[in-house]
């Protein structure tokens, strides 16, 4: 009997272990934690943002981006969907984002969990695999229990993101030893963080803004969502989204910066002059702050009043005009210089990882080691926040169990 070992019980070891599953074979979910589908239980707020309608490319990134159409196909998205109705998942789509219609995670996770044990899966907990070697076209890996062989092996243990659902990075050590590279892996959907002396004052504050990341002067990206203001810096997912990339250019010693405009609604500074003069004719005997409160968070007005040189008590036509165009950059052009990122441990997922080329696209199988695949966050793919990160898993391990089923000596 074939026996096919899936390391890591995740989303994509899941439904790897789903998919690869014949009458015939044993295939056995090893996984560290106590449960199965730890981070999925927390994704999306515990509500599972489990697939997004726009499935552009664009919302993915990798160092080998030509690839991922082959395995993001129109025919494997359709699939996907198809394989989460068969398990009684009903969406809810708001905006283009599937949740599951409880709006509880644990609907998805249950669901998961239970196919794969209908289908004869076997999961072993509390089962962490420190090493893997190759005898004879066979895997023998090294647990914290036994020693375990198998014929074909997955490796989903996920990224180095959020620990303490049980991806510590272990699984690129594992891949290394088997003779993989690793492009270097850095924390992507997280917050920044700088250093400034209001953050203090304005934690807390959420707000609808337009952020551009400029990396050595340079634009690189804009994003328009809600931001969050914090005591420590900057997040929310218009943030999430740019992060990759300041991940990386500081690991690169670039300067990076991001641009905030407060004022969304304002596509320029002159607008924004336009604005602020006709809320001053309009709105009488009112201080500039009171003028801005009627639009922006009080907490964040102090703010950009104190930097400014405003006083609490000075109107719109007693400011100097360096005041006025002071507060018109701050209001539309806020600048947030970037001393870090958070950490691994609060980033959402990695960016970085098992090199695609390094894949079949088709298959997810490894192109140096026969019989080993990868599915999910360990690749050299990180997607943006809205349901693309899961996307992923699902369909690379969908690919994986499809290709060690297609080559068991019983398909059905």
């Amino acid at each position: 009997m074939e026996k096919v070992a899936i390391i890591g019980g995740g989303a994509s070891g899941l439904i790897a272990s789903i998919y690869a599953k014949t009458k015939t074979n044993q295939v056995m979910i090893l996984e560290r934690n106590v449960t199965c589908g730890k981070k999925v239980l927390i994704t999306g707020n515990g509500r599972c943002n489990y697939w997004n309608e726009d499935q552009n490319l664009k919302h993915y990134h990798s160092s080998h981006h030509i690839l991922l159409s082959t395995t993001l196909s129109a025919k494997n998205q359709e699939e996907i969907l198809t394989f989460f109705r068969q398990i009684g998942i009903t969406p809810k789509i708001k905006n283009g984002y599937y949740y599951p219609f409880s709006n509880q995670a644990v609907s998805i996770q249950y669901a998961l969990v239970l196919e794969a044990k209908i289908k004869g899966v076997e999961i072993h907990t509390d089962t962490l695999v420190e090493d893997i070697m190759t005898k004879d076209n066979q895997f023998i890996m090294t647990t914290n229990k036994e020693d375990i062989i198998a014929d074909k092996i997955v490796i989903a243990t996920g990224s180095k993101a959020c620990s303490k659902t049980g991806s510590d990075g272990q699984g690129y050590l594992l891949a290394e030893r088997l003779g993989h590279s690793i492009i270097p892996v850095e924390p992507a959907l997280v917050s920044l963080k700088g250093k400034y002396s209001y953050l203090k004052k304005w934690n807390g504050i959420r707000t609808d803004v337009v952020v551009t990341l400029y990396e050595n002067g340079n634009a690189i990206k804009t994003e328009k969502g809600e931001i969050q203001l914090t005591d420590y810096g900057i997040s929310g997912i218009c943030i999430f989204n740019l992060s990759r990339y300041v991940a990386i250019g500081l690991k690169q010693l670039k300067k990076e910066y991001i641009t905030i405009n407060f004022l969304p609604f304002l596509t320029s500074k002159q607008e924004c002059i336009d604005w602020l003069e006709k809320q001053n004719k309009q709105v009488k005997n009112r201080t500039v702050g009171e003028l801005l409160e009627a639009t922006l968070n009080y907490k964040l007005v102090a703010v950009l009043l104190k930097i400014a040189k405003i006083s609490s008590n000075q109107k719109w036509q007693n400011c100097t005009i360096k005041q006025q165009m002071t507060l018109v950059d701050l209001l539309h052009s806020f600048h947030f210089d970037v001393q870090e990122t958070n950490t691994f441990e609060k980033a959402q997922v990695c960016s970085g990882g098992i090199p695609l080329i390094e894949i079949n696209p088709h298959t997810m199988e490894s192109n140096i080691v026969k019989n080993l695949y990868f599915t999910g966050e360990i690749l050299d793919v990180d997607g943006d926040c809205g349901g693309y990160n899961l996307s992923f898993a699902w369909i690379t391990g969908m690919l994986a169990g499809k290709d060690i089923r297609s080559k068991s000596n019983d398909s059905n």
